[in-house]
């Protein structure tokens, strides 16, 4: 190999590793979650299918606004992420990209998103986006995260507004469906995060994050799991109550319900780590079956319906 092939084989390769380091910024597994449940939010406030322009408009702009929120999340944490076993490899602590890069990446897609949003499809869509990437990169991010043990709990407020964003693009209203969809997210963020903090704690005392398992403790940190698991668990069976969902996916919500009660009651019952990772790694699967679960019930319900009213016009006829 020549020297100039050397150089244009090295170049390559850096760029290629700059893009992955972009994309990195993004979480895009955490963006790719939040785009689900804004399109099943989007999907199931429609009594058909959604216009595939606004629907296409609105899950690009909540996932762009989504990947900003990530990418100064990495910005800001930026000094506790170089002290974190878990996070030290991520791209700002590894020099990748510069803070100003970063921060300027962040503020474009925050910008495009919002700006995507305000043009394509409403105001009331664009002004909760905007108030959901506040309150994580900002509100949490900067304060909540290191005034308080429950910091997840107030900046999981943000995380729970995809599906109503969802919802909200679509309808322009703000309706129950949405809000119960909305509590979902908002009581499965505690569990979910504990779960990862009680394996973590080392890391976040060594980072000085006041997270729940550093300032109260493992046990008290498990009870705290256990009882928001339980109020999700209930919650999960509101869509049904209104009239939102059939019984495909009260099934559905009453199964997965169970194992990860399972989950957070053999957590509370044992002083194992693995434990802790168990219930984590679950709650991801847990939420995107709960709401493929409320997707598959949506269209079952419309097909139902269809053949219901196609029977009634054959005997009319």
């Amino acid at each position: 190999m020549s020297l100039n092939d050397a150089v244009q084989s090295a170049g390559t390769l850096g760029a290629q590793n700059n893009w992955r380091s972009y994309l990195a910024l993004c979480k895009p597994k955490v963006v790719l979650l939040i785009a689900f449940t804004a399109a099943v939010g989007m999907l199931l406030a429609s009594p058909g299918l959604p216009d595939i322009g606004l629907f296409a408009m609105a899950l690009l702009g909540i996932s762009l606004a989504a990947a900003s929120g990530a990418a100064i999340n990495h910005w800001v944490d930026r000094r506790i992420d170089e002290k974190m076993a878990r996070t030290h490899k991520r791209p700002l602590p590894q020099g990748e990209i510069s803070p100003a890069h970063a921060l300027a990446f962040a503020l474009l897609l925050g910008g495009a998103g919002l700006g995507l949003l305000a043009i394509e499809i409403n105001l009331l869509t664009t002004g909760l986006t905007a108030l959901s990437l506040i309150g994580y990169a900002v509100i949490y991010t900067v304060f909540l995260k290191h005034m308080t043990p429950y910091n997840i709990v107030w900046g999981g407020a943000a995380g729970a507004a995809p599906p109503l964003l969802g919802w909200i693009a679509v309808t322009g209203t703000l309706d129950p469906g949405a809000i119960i969809l909305f509590a979902i997210i908002f009581l499965w963020t505690p569990p979910h995060f504990w779960a990862l903090a009680i394996r973590r704690r080392e890391d976040y005392a060594r980072a000085g994050v006041p997270m729940l398992p550093v300032t109260h403790g493992v046990a008290f940190t498990k009870r705290q799991t256990l009882g928001y698991t339980i109020a999700l668990a209930f919650t999960t069976t509101l869509p049904f109550a209104i009239g939102m969902s059939g019984l495909f996916y009260l099934v559905a919500a009453l199964v997965l319900g169970a194992v990860f009660l399972h989950h957070a009651v053999g957590l509370l019952r044992t002083d194992d780590d693995a434990r802790a990772m168990a219930m984590f790694k679950f709650s991801v699967q847990y939420l995107m079956f709960l709401f493929a679960a409320l997707l598959a019930d949506h269209f079952l319900n419309q097909g139902y319906q269809s053949v219901v009213r196609f029977a009634g016009i054959a005997n009319g006829a």
